[in-house]
């Protein structure tokens, strides 16, 4: 019984997570999901399971922002996350089978990302010095589908790109909303094809959806009384301690 409190809590907990950073403070708070459901079930297991969830947000974000986008940018991004989903997919097919390398990859991932938000700053200001080409987007289109596939965390190399082209801000939330959307659709593919999607987890998607419902007004309401900063450094620490965790477990 005290096996099945943990589980519940943990998960609960990482839904939560999502569904207040998503539609709260869009800032790639979806990663500390599945590290963190990954410390209490295989990862594969937690990267299907989070996948409706996010989809389930996404239908939010799209209501909310379906006439703000930049074609432009998602003509190069959505082709070059596809391409970046079929390399993550292969990734999944061949190590699907070995707990340890993808619990510590994830680890590794949970980390590397960690150290792109201390250091995000200074990053941006420097690729804010000079106007990235089509090839550069492309090819973070294609970073940003690997990993999303691997663990849904494919916000971080779109920041890299969109960032400095200083969008308005509806039109860059809604840009990175649609191709997303788009990603999360195309990889119940190779999730199906894979195996990733069960039967048996849709009674738990199901119990999970009113809870990353409470999370997005959560974060509808928190976005106006608590610093997106504040919010950054909790998700920050839990990632810290939970890709440390999966690297030494």
């Amino acid at each position: 019984m005290s096996d099945l409190i943990i589980f519940g809590f943990v998960v609960g907990v990482a839904v939560l997570l999502v569904g207040i950073g998503k539609s709260g403070f869009a800032d790639g708070a979806g990663l500390i999901a599945t590290p963190l459901m990954a410390l209490v079930m295989p990862m594969a297991d937690a990267a299907a399971l989070m996948l409706p969830i996010l989809l389930f947000i996404d239908v939010f974000n799209l209501r909310h922002y379906r006439n703000d986008y930049d074609r432009k940018n998602l003509n190069l991004l959505v082709p070059a996350g596809i391409v970046g989903i079929a390399i993550g997919a292969l990734f999944f097919n061949a190590f699907q089978g070995n707990e340890r390398v993808l619990k510590v990859g994830l680890g590794v991932l949970a980390l590397v990302f960690l150290a792109y938000q201390l250091g995000r700053t200074r990053l941006l200001g420097l690729a804010e010095q000079y106007t990235a080409p089509p090839v550069f987007g492309f090819a973070m289109g294609i970073l940003g589908g690997f990993t999303s596939t691997l663990a849904h965390a494919g916000l971080p190399p779109i920041l890299i790109y969109l960032l400095p082209q200083k969008l308005e801000p509806r039109r860059y939330v809604g840009t990175v909303a649609y191709l997303f959307f788009v990603i999360n659709v195309v990889k119940l593919i190779p999730y199906t094809a894979l195996g990733l999607l069960r039967v048996g987890n849709i009674p738990l998607t199901l119990v999970l959806l009113p809870v990353t419902y409470l999370g997005i007004r959560l974060g509808y309401w928190l976005q106006a009384r608590i610093p997106k900063a504040l919010f950054a450094q909790i998700i920050y620490v839990l990632l810290f301690f939970t890709g440390v965790r999966l690297l030494f477990s």
